[in-house]
């Protein structure tokens, strides 16, 4: 049994270890998933693709397929045994990724990008649950944050990556390079132990686990019973809108800003990493302490994180080429994402039975990346095309600071969801205590 089912104030090295190697997936995930923002100045121009046929391949095309396969795959994690699945999608995603390396056209970007999408919907679903089973949540935030520590160093490493190894040996060789990194990683998980589940352990129960039907049956009852779960995802949606954006920064930076495409993807990678990583260790940590001092709900905290950084990123959208809220703009946009994760997770983990905890969170990621940014990309390339069409200046800017003002609605849902928080664990009959 592992230490912490006997003692839940203590995380052992080995739920470190544990954790460490879910993390090291979530990067290889994100890079993966970023290097075509990474590379548009390159593969947008090499495919001859349009800012709507973009949008589409990063947008709408990955996160349908990815969002759609995770509900199921959110289920399946709740029957099966989650590190060999992990392992099944790790390994489907990896392959794909090379393979995306030979395309030539539109269409044979799309339908790796779309399959691409159903491996890497296995993987944070599963881990979530995982790292539940082995965290007291107490701890959840700091086990959210630093799991989430991938995603920053992820998106962060995309750029370096084509900003340093993509002159060098090409986008295409870095698909391929990546994509055999990842079936490495995919046969090791392959063949690690996979962890108690709690709720089972903990009632002594057989682990006998819930077909399919059932698991959907338990977390559809279960979502409408809270209001502040209903509201943390609306606001994770909305937040969405803002990452989506940042999609077409790239593009935004090289033909309204104008930076040389190498010179700007380092710029982004060194500083969207630091920002990302201090985001992640602060709304991990930092919503973890805020939960004990104040007895709110995590998501208080994250409502004001996001509070302060809003002139910022609006200042970030207005400024020149040359002023200094570029690069501060560019720390707090990473920083607020990587803000986001711990508190958000570690608060919807709270609000659900833990029998169906991978099918919840895998429904909370349909939302933020159908919506959020698969329909906002999309959109959002539609909208620059439009005004490019009609001779609008800055279309990229325009679109963008819209895009940054929707996102704002997010606020008031995470607030609301944090004051709701408590009053909905005690409704819920949830009494595993903060502290």
């Amino acid at each position: 049994m592992p230490n912490n089912l006997r003692n839940k104030d203590k995380i052992s090295s080995s739920d470190m270890a544990f954790l460490g190697l879910l993390t090291i997936l979530n990067i290889l995930n994100m890079l993966d998933r970023n290097l075509l923002s990474a590379f548009s100045n390159y593969i947008v121009p090499d495919l001859g693709l349009s800012n709507f046929q973009y949008g589409l391949l990063a947008g709408l095309a990955f996160t349908a397929f990815y969002s759609v396969a995770g509900l199921y795959m959110g289920m399946l994690a709740d029957t099966v045994n989650r590190t060999r699945l992990i392992s099944f999608g790790v390994t489907l995603w990896s392959a794909l990724t090379a393979v995306s390396g030979y395309a030539w056209n539109f269409v044979s970007m799309l339908v790796p990008r779309m399959l691409i999408g159903v491996g890497e919907s296995i993987l944070t679903p599963s881990a979530m649950s995982l790292l539940a089973d082995r965290f007291p949540q107490s701890r959840l935030g700091f086990a959210a944050g630093f799991y989430y520590l991938g995603a920053s160093i992820g998106a962060g490493g995309s750029f370096l990556l084509a900003g340093y190894l993509g002159p060098a040996i090409g986008w295409r060789n870095c698909f391929y390079l990546l994509g055999g990194i990842g079936l490495i990683l995919g046969a090791i998980v392959f063949f690690t132990r996979e962890t108690p589940r709690r709720h089972l352990v903990d009632s002594g129960e057989k682990a006998k686990l819930p077909e399919i039907k059932e698991v959907a049956k338990i977390a559809m009852t279960a979502i409408p019973k809270s209001p502040a779960l209903m509201a943390a995802m609306a606001g994770a949606m909305l937040f969405h809108v803002f990452i989506s954006a940042g999609y077409y920064d790239q593009l935004w930076f090289v033909q309204e800003r104008n930076f040389d495409k190498d010179e700007i993807l380092k710029l982004t990678g060194f500083i969207g990493l630091a920002g990302g990583l201090t985001g992640n260790f602060v709304g991990g940590i930092g919503s973890d302490w805020f939960a004990k001092k104040t007895g709110y709900g995590r998501l208080v905290f994250l409502s004001l994180v996001l509070i302060i950084c809003a002139p910022f990123i609006i200042a970030y959208r207005l400024a020149p080429g040359d002023s200094v809220w570029i690069p501060v703009g560019l720390f707090v946009g990473m920083f607020q994402i990587g803000a986001f994760f711990g508190p958000f997770f570690a608060s919807i983990q709270g609000l659900i039975p833990p029998e169906v905890r991978s099918t919840v969170i895998a429904f909370s990621i349909f939302l933020m990346n159908v919506i959020g940014i698969g329909i906002g990309i999309t959109l959002a390339g539609l909208s620059i095309d439009l005004m490019i069409s009609y001779g609008i200046e800055e279309p990229y800017s325009l679109t963008l600071i819209g895009f940054s003002l929707f996102s704002f609605l997010a606020m008031p849902c995470f607030l609301f969801a944090g004051l709701r928080y408590n009053h909905d664990r005690e409704k819920l009959n949830i009494t595993e205590s903060l502290s």
